[in-house]
C-alpha cells in the first residue's frame, strides 16, 4: 500500500442464635439527634462527602467508557479507510494491467494486491483488538482505584466525626434497635470506651420499646472501638462502624458492575 493511516491513542452459626444483618444503618437520620454545630465533620457533611464520593465514580467510570468508545471508533474509521484505498488502488491495478497488454502482469499484480491488502487489514484488526484490551485493562484499574479512594474518604471522615461527635455512633445503636422492635429482651454489647456513652443515654433508648421490654448495657472487652451489637430472643444484630463501611464498598461495587 502507497499509503499508511495510523492513529495512536493511548454463623458459622452459633448454637441456637441467627445472624441478623444491619443494612445501610449509616443513613441520614439520627431520630431527634441534634447537630453539634462545633463537629469538624458534620452528620449533613458526612452523607453529602458519600453522595459526592458515589457520583465521583459513577462519572469517572463512564467518562473512561466514553473515551474508550471514541476511540474504539477511530480504529473502525481507519479500518474503513484501509478498505477504500484497496478499491481504489485495485482500479488503478486494473486500468493500468488493461491498458498495458499485460495479462499475466495483470493477474499477478491484482494477486499481489490482495495479498498486501490482507496483510494490511489483518494487522488494522489486530491493532484495534490489542487496543480494545489495553483500553479495558485500563478502565478496570482506574474503576479500583476510584473504589479504593472512595473507601479511604469515608474511613477518614467517619473517623474523625466519631472522634469529634458521639452522637454518631449513638445514632448508628439506635438504628440497630429499630431492628429490634418486635423482640421481648434486648441487650446491649459495645466496646469499653462507648459504655459510658450509651449508659448515660439508656432512659432515651427504653422509650423505644414497650415498658415489658428489658434493655440491658454490658461491656464487651473483645470488641473493637466502634463494634457493637445486639443480643435479643430471636438472635443477633450487627452494628458497627466497619458493617456500615462494607455496606459502602458494596454500594460502590455496585455502581461498577452497573457500568459494565
Amino acid at each position: 500500500m502507497s499509503r499508511i493511516i495510523r492513529s495512536s491513542r493511548t454463623v458459622q452459626q452459633q448454637e441456637k442464635q441467627v445472624e441478623i444483618q444491619l443494612r445501610n444503618l449509616f443513613k441520614a437520620d439520627f431520630d431527634g439527634v441534634e447537630s453539634n454545630q462545633n463537629t469538624a465533620f458534620s452528620k449533613e457533611e458526612i452523607y453529602a462527602e458519600r453522595d459526592r464520593i458515589l457520583s465521583s465514580a459513577a462519572s469517572e467510570i463512564e467518562s473512561q467508557k466514553q473515551e474508550f468508545e471514541q476511540y474504539r471508533q477511530e480504529q473502525l474509521d481507519i479500518l474503513e479507510q484501509l478498505k477504500k484505498m484497496w478499491e481504489e488502488e485495485k482500479l488503478v491495478l486494473e486500468q493500468n494491467a488493461y491498458e498495458q497488454g499485460f495479462q499475466l502482469g495483470y493477474e499477478e499484480g491484482i494477486k499481489k494486491a490482495h495479498v498486501d491488502m490482507a496483510d494490511s487489514l489483518a494487522v488494522a484488526n489486530k491493532v484495534i483488538e490489542d487496543s480494545r484490551l489495553i483500553a479495558q485493562d485500563y478502565i478496570q484499574e482506574q474503576e479500583q482505584v476510584i473504589l479504593e479512594l472512595a473507601m479511604t474518604a469515608s474511613e477518614r471522615i467517619i473517623g474523625a466525626s466519631l472522634e469529634r461527635d458521639d452522637e454518631v455512633f449513638l445514632s448508628i445503636v439506635k438504628r440497630g434497635l429499630k431492628e429490634a422492635r418486635e423482640m421481648k429482651e434486648i441487650k446491649i454489647y459495645v466496646s469499653p470506651i462507648y459504655h459510658h456513652l450509651i449508659t448515660q443515654h439508656r432512659s432515651e433508648l427504653v422509650e423505644m420499646f414497650p415498658t415489658d421490654v428489658p434493655l440491658l448495657v454490658f461491656v464487651d472487652e473483645d470488641l473493637n472501638q466502634t463494634e457493637s451489637y445486639i443480643e435479643t430472643n430471636h438472635g443477633r444484630i450487627v452494628v458497627s462502624i466497619d458493617e456500615q463501611l462494607s455496606e459502602l464498598r458494596l454500594k460502590l461495587s455496585e455502581i461498577l458492575d452497573s457500568k459494565e
